[in-house]
């Protein structure tokens, strides 16, 4: 048996341990590093907003004049989360 480590998607470290599980039964787990600024995640979203990739190519999408129903539609997701992740950007880079 072969053992895989599990490592935190924002730090990349893998001091992690298993944090409970969620509603729909997957495993939840808690970075060690207190560095890292996430607490919980995930291995395997059900829901692809959830992931990295999607953020930054939401960033990158309304970088380059995609619209947000545009954006939306070619990710699969929502476009509220569209909305709502470009909101959370804003505000990061402004500094509030």
């Amino acid at each position: 048996m072969v053992l895989e480590p599990v490592h935190c998607p924002d730090c990349d470290g893998i001091d992690v341990v298993k944090h409970g599980t969620t509603a729909a039964g997957k495993q939840r787990y808690r970075c060690r590093n207190f560095d890292c600024e996430r607490s919980t995640f995930i291995q395997n979203y059900s829901y692809a907003a959830y992931g990295l990739q999607v953020k930054q190519q939401i960033s990158e999408m309304a970088i380059n004049g995609s619209g947000i129903r545009d954006t939306a539609r070619v990710l699969g997701i929502s476009t509220t989360t569209v909305m709502e992740t470009l909101k959370k950007k804003s505000t990061l880079e402004s500094g509030e």
